[in-house]
């Protein structure tokens, strides 16, 4: 395999990466000046989180344990289910600064771009858990931790540090060996677009990144997000956000309102949002759509069927999942179901999901009406699922 290439600071101008929307079945690129929005058509789009799903090590799902986050074969492994069209993942990423931006990139020691999704990364060592900023690591190095690529050679055993301060062990049902961008952008099906998220350390940066995939660029930064809009209008750039369901000190990432009027004043082309965020706001989705902006949203709410659904009847774009196949599966029976006018097919309404630091429990709808299904208008849909919106946000 050829040596991945460090990123070039004339290269960072003009390319990143995130998945494109475009040319999904599920959904199609609509222009307007400045800022071109994504529009739902038959069905949303669904985006695999971090490839396949991420793992929660400390979960009793084992889904959630399946395949290596944010490696090969996580990405082959959701470009295999059908109804999947993208994959999300991290990107610590860089190469040298752009000093007259004064950006400062979140990089290999050596200047590589790695998919990765923590800031640390953790080994054991004479019997003590150390760990070390993937910043601060030679490519070769951060390529030792787990599984190697040359089965004749042994890696440093892989552990992961939780938000509750367990450090475990990242023991998953099918493990990878850690990859570069370039070998993920060279070797997964190319009809599979990417959404990276870019990890930043500073407020302004903008990263290289991309081929002929379908790509667009993301970031919680809100001047990341403005200045890679700024230097390149080949991608399209979303602004990834809360929606206030964590306070931050700059005010533009505490809620939707705010993120909609970073996107039409950047000209991005549309919002990431917690899912907990829209379902609290339903009115936001309103002005978004009138912003022309488009609307995705990721969390642990969109492992649930049901907050799919309401999702889609509500006019949300797409969703970042991580048990991929059945989301999948049930976003496109939402699809026949609509387009034949028949009930919604009844699913598991539950979910064991974990983020990456600890246990969020088991998400169940109790009521009588979350377990019945019947034929409603699509007024009627909505105005049963919104019944259920104070479960599912709680």
């Amino acid at each position: 395999m050829a040596q991945p290439k460090a990123a070039s600071a004339a290269a960072q101008l003009s390319l990143a990466a995130s998945a494109c929307i475009a040319g999904a079945e599920a959904a199609a690129m609509v222009g307007r000046e400045g800022a071109p929005a994504m529009v739902a058509a038959a069905a949303m789009v669904v985006i695999g989180h971090r490839g396949k799903g991420m793992n929660a090590l400390g979960s009793a799902d084992p889904r959630l344990r399946e395949v290596k986050e944010n490696s090969l074969r996580s990405f082959h492994a959701a470009a295999r289910v059908a109804g999947v069209s993208y994959v999300e993942f991290d990107v610590q990423t860089g190469a040298s600064t752009i000093v007259q931006l004064n950006l400062n990139q979140m990089v290999t020691k050596d200047g590589y771009p790695v998919i990765f999704h923590d800031d640390f990364i953790f080994t054991e060592q004479d019997g003590e858990i150390c760990g070390r900023r993937v910043t601060d690591l030679r490519l070769d190095e951060f390529l030792s931790y787990g599984p190697q690529k040359d089965q004749s050679k042994a890696g440093k055993p892989l552990f992961r540090k939780l938000n509750d301060g367990r450090v475990l062990r990242w023991d998953v049902q099918s493990d990878d060996a850690l990859c570069t961008l370039q070998e993920a952008l060279d070797g997964v099906d190319r009809r599979v677009g990417f959404n990276v998220e870019l990890k930043f350390d500073d407020d302004v940066v903008v990263f290289e990144h991309a081929k002929e995939r379908p790509i667009f660029f993301s970031s919680f930064q809100p001047d990341a997000a403005r200045i890679m809009r700024k230097l390149q209008d080949r991608y399209p750039v979303y602004f990834l956000t809360k929606g206030g369901t964590q306070v931050f000190a700059d005010e533009r990432r505490n809620s939707l309102e705010a993120a909609v009027k970073l996107c039409v004043a950047g000209g991005l082309r549309g919002i990431v949002s917690e899912a907990r965020a829209v379902l609290r706001q339903p009115s936001a989705i309103g002005r978004i759509k009138e912003a022309g902006l488009s609307l995705l949203t990721y969390g642990q709410l969109n492992n649930v069927p049901k907050a799919v659904y309401l999702q889609q009847l509500m006019g949300v774009d797409g969703v970042i999942v991580d048990l991929v196949a059945e989301i999948a599966a049930a976003v496109s029976e939402f699809a026949a179901a609509a387009a034949a006018a028949v009930p919604v097919p009844e699913r598991d309404s539950s979910s064991s999901y974990m983020d990456g630091g600890g246990d969020v429990g088991l998400l169940e709808m109790t009521s009588p009406a979350a377990r019945t299904t019947a034929s409603f208008s699509r007024r009627e849909d909505v105005s049963f699922l919104l019944r259920l919106t104070p479960e599912l946000v709680q």
